[in-house]
């Protein structure tokens, strides 16, 4: 029972300091809403309009959220050393990591939910699956947010995880089939599409939204899973060697 109350404080801590500041909630408002505005205009009504770009701006609003704040929390409190009075806290390491990645996994589902309200004003959905779209969503918040924990390891200041976050958002954006199909890729592309894994996340966004995805969704779960704990893996590691030892 103390873990999980230590857990919760340092979840509320996070929360407090960073999310609900004004320009992170106008950053995880505004952001998603106008790539959804931007896309769903340029499509007009309907469903299948509306349903073939939904994945795309659901995945953008997760990945672009998760990944800004961890760039933010994790490196801004190694740089100024709070970081190292956590590490005394009698918790698991393990769960100290997730404690302070999981609000960037709740931002990230809360960005998710902009663009799908405002699909469902402008298009029925109920043909969507929910039962696959709410898992999807949740499974990419937390691979984006482990990705982000593996890029802030990574570097030192928050200027420069910012822009090791852009130098592999930008192009995934493009690589994973948010947008066309993989198979429509140059074929020396394909490799490096189906290593990153929000491939995976789109592909099962896909198949939520209108049916039409690459592989089978039990399949895209599991290698997303298999991807969050790879990267929450190896950024533990990274702490240890970097910033612990």
């Amino acid at each position: 029972m103390k873990l999980w109350i230590a857990f919760w404080n340092i979840l509320v801590k996070d929360i407090r300091t960073y999310y609900l500041k004004p320009p992170n909630i106008s950053w995880g408002l505004i952001f998603p809403l106008a790539w959804t505005g931007m896309f769903f205009i340029k499509s007009g009504s309907g469903f299948e309009g509306i349903t073939a770009l939904l994945p795309g701006v659901v995945a953008i609003s997760i990945l672009f959220g998760t990944t800004s704040m961890l760039a933010v929390t994790v490196t801004f409190e190694k740089k100024n050393r709070s970081f190292e009075r956590l590490l005394l806290a009698p918790i698991p390491f393990e769960l100290l990591m997730l404690a302070k990645t999981s609000g960037a996994i709740l931002f990230g589902v809360a960005n998710a939910s902009v663009p799908v309200v405002m699909a469902a004003f402008l298009a029925d959905l109920s043909r969507v699956s929910w039962g696959v779209l709410v898992p999807a969503v949740v499974m990419i918040a937390v691979a984006s947010t482990f990705l982000g924990l593996f890029i802030a390891v990574a570097v030192s200041e928050v200027f420069e995880a910012q822009t090791f976050s852009n130098f592999l958002r930008f192009p995934m954006i493009f690589l994973c089939g948010l947008f066309f199909p993989v198979g429509k890729l140059p074929i020396f592309l394909r490799p490096l599409s189906y290593a990153l894994p929000l491939t995976y996340g789109a592909d099962a966004l896909h198949g939520a939204t209108h049916g039409r995805h690459a592989l089978p969704l039990v399949l895209d779960f599991w290698i997303l899973g298999g991807f969050c704990v790879a990267l929450f893996a190896v950024s533990l590691w990274n702490i240890r060697r970097k910033w612990i030892l």
